[in-house]
């Protein structure tokens, strides 16, 4: 008992709620949004390529969706932007089964993307404000975590009740998430979390002029967010061509697929706890370095797996890649971004979702001209090339600190 009065103390309430409340919504999300291009192929006679574009142009509009949202929720605080941004969602989940017009399903994808990335942004930023500074990387992975919670559980749930990528588990997943935000609303009143502060007090905000001094002119940031796009190209929306290259290519592709998307979660949660505080003694950069190598023989496997066995060893290695990746990612824009702009350089970081829309898009044109193993190809390589990025970033992050380290010498 004692133990669990430790684990709950050792964070604000709000952050076990944002907690309990992703693995609820994901869980409801995993029985509908990974099989949208399946759902899309079977209900309309679309191309893979413009299915792709559809389901790619959320993530693209909420490069700029992350953003915006980061600067508003630094100006005026978080909780509106969060409370509305969930009602969008639900709202563009309804979308998806009455609409049947490709442009109507371009705008609805996009109205999704654009709120969930002002969720995901604020909601990332309202931890930081309420967690002190040596828990935030613990907080990420933790976020991270409770994400794959629901996603391991919602695919196999979902069909086992025959619901996935059905129009009834799109429909739970639009009540989940406004459920979601009324709750997320009343406790933040009850906990005196409101708008005029974010949560920290203590924290001048920075003017509008300021924060685009400040983004203009760091460059240490635009070349982590560039190794970011190329990341993200890769892992961030995966599924998409993944799910049509099975359903085609295989007798039994989209119960494979399901299986995957099981076997991503559910290697997450048995893994992040002992795979995070195995890492934890190296630098955030060899933390990415080593998830981009494993990400890339994931790819690579398959490209060549004949079987299903083969496809679940390929896609435990992928998900070891993201385990590394993600809270390193985080981290890593947590460590160079000034207190009073957090939530802007979260937005920033938004932008990686550019890769979420060029995967989708990029990899079914890939995918329909020259096929999956050359499409799998591709995307190892990418995965590789964004390192150089990452370590040119760190480079930059180094010399940039250097000077005050070499004041400090001089005084001592």
């Amino acid at each position: 008992m004692s133990k669990m009065r430790q684990v709950w103390e050792a964070y604000h309430p709000i952050v076990h709620l944002l907690m309990a409340g992703t693995v609820f919504v994901q869980l409801t999300q995993s029985m509908s949004i990974p099989f949208l291009a399946i759902y899309l192929g079977e209900t309309t006679k679309l191309s893979h390529a413009y299915i792709g574009l559809i389901i790619g142009a959320g993530p693209l509009a909420g490069t700029v969706g992350g953003f915006a949202g980061g600067i508003l929720s630094d100006l005026f605080g978080r909780q509106k932007l969060m409370f509305f941004s969930l009602l969008a969602m639900a709202c563009s989940i309804i979308g998806f089964i009455t609409v049947a017009y490709p442009i109507g399903l371009l705008l609805i994808s996009m109205i999704m993307g654009l709120s969930a990335s002002i969720f995901a942004t604020v909601s990332k930023a309202l931890m930081g404000d309420l967690t002190p500074e040596h828990k935030r990387f613990r907080v990420f992975s933790n976020r991270y975590l409770a994400n794959n919670l629901g996603f391991a559980i919602g695919p196999m749930l979902g069909a086992f009740l025959g619901i996935s990528g059905s129009n009834l588990a799109f429909f739970l997943t639009a009540v989940s998430l406004v459920s979601f935000a009324i709750i997320l609303v009343v406790a933040c009143r009850r906990c005196g979390v409101t708008d005029d502060g974010g949560g920290n007090k203590e924290v001048e905000r920075a003017s509008l002029a300021e924060i685009w001094q400040v983004l203009r002119k760091d460059v240490v940031l635009l070349t982590f967010v560039t190794g970011g796009v190329l990341l993200v190209t890769v892992y961030g929306q995966m599924s998409v061509t993944l799910s049509q290259y099975l359903r085609e290519n295989f007798s039994e592709g989209v119960a494979l697929f399901g299986t995957l998307m099981s076997v991503n979660g559910f290697t997450v949660l048995l893994l992040q706890i002992p795979v995070t505080r195995l890492v934890e003694r190296y630098s955030l950069f060899a933390r990415i370095a080593g998830g981009a190598v494993l990400m890339a023989i994931g790819e690579i496997g398959f490209a060549f797996s004949p079987d299903w066995a083969w496809f679940i060893t390929a896609m435990i290695i992928f998900t070891l890649g993201e385990i590394l990746i993600v809270p390193a990612e985080y981290a890593q824009i947590d460590e160079i971004s000034p207190a009073n702009m957090r939530g802007t350089y979260y937005g920033a970081q938004s932008a990686t979702m550019l890769g979420s829309f060029l995967g989708p898009w990029a990899g079914g044109m890939v995918l329909t001209a020259y096929g999956g193993p050359v499409m799998f190809l591709v995307m190892a390589v990418l995965a590789l090339v964004s390192l150089i990025f990452y370590w040119l970033g760190r480079r930059l992050h180094e010399k940039r600190k250097q000077p005050s380290n070499a004041i400090v010498e001089t005084v001592m």
